[in-house]
């Protein structure tokens, strides 16, 4: 622990700024009571929180949020779940952190006694049931089922949180629960892919840490492809250790794998931009014995050549968040500067500005990526 930061007088207050989700895309600045932390909990003070595409979601739709099992509108629901900061009071039976430490967390707290928690797929926990995040059970996903980091206080349990490094920014460190679901994708591909060929389809936030966490695996060649409007986030991944970037407006992805890996296709495919025809491109780019993970998923039902992932023998898998402690091995290697993960944050605003924030980040504004919330 920092002893400096060991030295700080914690005053805690009763109160909080927080915001709160009305009706469908309406945020409003509230006071709320800060937060108690339980057994095995703490408490946190947010000091940065990143804006997320699924945090658009649930502002606009609610989904995939559920507070217990309806939706979040007008239920006193702080959201956000990338965030970051200082622990500030422990909770019974917490000797894994101390005050004072900074951490960053992840979303997910499963109920720790199903059969998929015990396997370490708390992402997948079995006792969300039909209400997702059920709390008599113990699971809870922190901006989804329970209060989220748009907020000056959040409680964690002490299995979501991931102590950050001293010469870590605290915009740098809201980043690595996004490079830590980029490596749970790696993770149920293979984990080892040193030497082997990686394609990364969709240059957005995850994307783009797929990338840099796959090159600093060892990866090669690490292919990125996207759209006419992602041409610089396209070169952004080359900075992030893309071999080779692909512009699908402007030549047949496809074709570009394979030119690029002798006409076999791609070892592994990390699919991770939602758009309806990805999942067929990456059943083709596809070496025969390979493997895709989902990371994104569309809108609507899309339609797939299931022939040929069956005559070439390709495996398909999908993902929810950041499973297995991924994050920590993630924020592992960012932490050694594998790779330059703060090249994603392009723009800050305060607490007061998270509509702004959001803002910027649904409608791109200047080219941003990774929009972050400093408290």
């Amino acid at each position: 622990m920092n002893p400096a930061a060991a030295r700080l007088d914690w005053r805690i207050p009763e109160k909080m700024k927080a915001w709160v989700l009305g009706g469908p895309g309406e945020l409003k600045l509230a006071e709320k009571p800060v937060p108690q932390p339980g057994a095995a909990e703490v408490l946190v003070r947010v000091d940065a929180v990143a804006v997320c595409a699924t945090d658009l979601e649930v502002i606009s739709h609610g989904e995939p949020a559920l507070i217990q099992g309806g939706l979040p509108f007008n239920r006193n629901f702080t959201p956000g779940h990338e965030y970051m900061g200082t622990v500030v009071k422990l909770g019974a039976g917490v000797d894994e952190f101390e005050v004072g430490e900074r951490i960053a967390v992840e979303v997910h707290a499963g109920c720790g006694r199903c059969e998929r928690c015990r396997e370490g797929m708390y992402t997948a926990c079995l006792n969300y049931g039909m209400n997702y995040g059920d709390h008599d059970k113990g699971h809870r996903a922190n901006g989804f089922t329970t209060d989220g980091g748009f907020a000056e206080y959040a409680v964690n349990h002490v299995n979501t949180m991931v102590h950050v490094p001293a010469d870590m920014s605290d915009e740098e460190a809201t980043l690595i629960v996004t490079a830590g679901t980029a490596m749970y994708g790696l993770d149920v591909l293979g984990g080892l892919i040193a030497g082997q060929s990686v394609v990364v389809t969709g240059p957005g936030a995850i994307g783009l840490m797929a990338v840099g966490v796959a090159k600093a695996l060892g990866a090669s060649p690490v292919i990125l492809a996207g759209a006419h409007r992602d041409r610089n986030r396209l070169e952004l991944g080359r900075r992030l250790g893309a071999d080779q970037t692909v512009n699908v407006h402007e030549e047949d992805a496809v074709e570009a794998v394979k030119r690029a890996t002798r006409g076999k296709g791609a070892h592994y495919v990390l699919e991770c931009s939602g758009a309806p025809g990805a999942l067929d491109q990456a059943v083709h780019m596809t070496s025969r014995g390979g493997r895709i993970c989902l990371v994104a998923f569309p809108r609507e039902p899309v339609m797939v050549d299931v022939a040929h992932l069956v005559r070439n023998n390709i495996y398909l898998y999908g993902i929810r968040g950041e499973g297995r402690s991924a994050t920590r091995r993630a924020a592992a290697l960012m932490a050694q500067k594998r790779f330059a993960a703060k090249l994603i944050h392009t723009h800050t605003f305060p607490l007061d500005e998270v509509p702004t924030a959001i803002r910027f980040a649904r409608e791109r504004i200047e080219d941003a990526i990774k929009v972050v919330v400093k408290i």
